[in-house]
């Protein structure tokens, strides 16, 4: 892939990790409330949240409506503004690409591009946009930026070469912020990675705190995860990258921010994810609600619940 003409998301991601706590911290509308005798501040958020709902069967729950959900912030009620479940409503999606030396292995590369070809062009509606963000060696770079055209995301993924060291985890507290961007209201990251991470400023913790507050679920397609000891010693940089670490750091990406994980071994297991994730995608139901928190209160958890406890409901776990 020609880098020089890519358009770059981050020099350094470090800093763009240290950017996006600041920025994502701040609340977006600030109210000042008074009362006699006492004087404080009280930040105002419009919250979004894609929630997923399957039964014990695995099956997609589809004809709820507003009243059979509930909404928990800090294990306090909230009264919902926003509700909305359209099959049809456009996506933006985000593919965020491991480009690292580790994916020209096993044709990891070679068989995730040809995988997203089949998927942006045979999937993805003409309403929906797609960008394409490819990671290796301490970069993030916007090799497509998202358009309801495909062509350019097409002719980049084509191009898309394996080269230098991986950071996975600074990719990740990235690139929600990025994804945010785009025009329609459902919105997801698709990560496709073989998980080896060796080049972060950022730890797991660190990413996940970041990218979970912001409103994108990250669906993760771990592809051909090493297994083998002897072929991770020689891209370890801490003794937790094992295969079982791999896939818990994966798994929390996604959990934490609603989507979940998937793991493949060969193209058709990664075809087939990469579509099961396009289903989900058409059956979320967006919630908002307004959220009100003094500025001593930074974290908040957020749980979902319905009517029928047998639900097994998933979104982003909090902001």
């Amino acid at each position: 892939m020609d880098k020089a003409a890519r358009t770059r998301c981050s020099a350094r991601l470090a800093a763009l990790a240290w950017l996006a706590v600041l920025v994502l911290s701040a609340p977006p509308c600030r109210t000042q409330e008074k009362k006699p005798g006492l004087e404080y501040q009280v930040s105002v958020s419009a919250i979004s949240i894609a929630v997923t709902v399957q039964g014990k069967d695995g099956r997609y729950i589809n004809d709820l409506t507003q009243e059979d959900f509930t909404v928990y912030e800090n294990e306090s009620k909230q009264s919902i503004s926003y509700f909305q479940h359209d099959f049809e409503a456009p996506l933006s999606l985000t593919i965020l690409l491991d480009v690292s030396g580790s994916m020209g292995l096993q044709d990891k590369l070679k068989d995730s591009r040809e995988a997203l070809r089949d998927f942006v062009s045979g999937l993805l509606r003409p309403q929906d946009e797609v960008s394409l963000l490819v990671f290796a060696d301490g970069e993030v770079e916007v090799a497509a930026p998202f358009s309801s055209d495909k062509t350019l995301c097409l002719a980049e993924l084509a191009k898309a070469e394996a080269y230098g060291q991986t950071a996975l985890n600074d990719a990740v507290a990235v690139s929600p912020e990025f994804a945010n961007r785009g025009k329609n209201e459902k919105r997801a990251i698709l990560l496709i990675t073989d998980g080896i991470e060796n080049d972060s400023q950022a730890s797991v913790d660190q990413a996940v705190e970041i990218a979970r507050r912001v409103d994108v679920p990250i669906f993760t397609v771990g592809y051909k995860i090493p297994l083998s000891e002897e072929f991770l010693r020689k891209y370890k940089k801490t003794s937790t990258l094992t295969s079982a670490g791999i896939v818990s750091a994966l798994e929390r990406f996604s959990r934490a921010t609603g989507g979940r994980l998937q793991v493949a071994t060969d193209p058709r297991e990664l075809a087939a994810a990469f579509r099961e994730i396009k289903r989900e995608l058409g059956h979320q139901y967006i919630i908002g609600y307004t959220s009100y928190k003094s500025p001593k209160n930074e974290y908040r958890r957020i749980r979902v619940i319905t009517t029928n406890k047998k639900h097994k409901v998933r979104t982003r776990e909090g902001y």
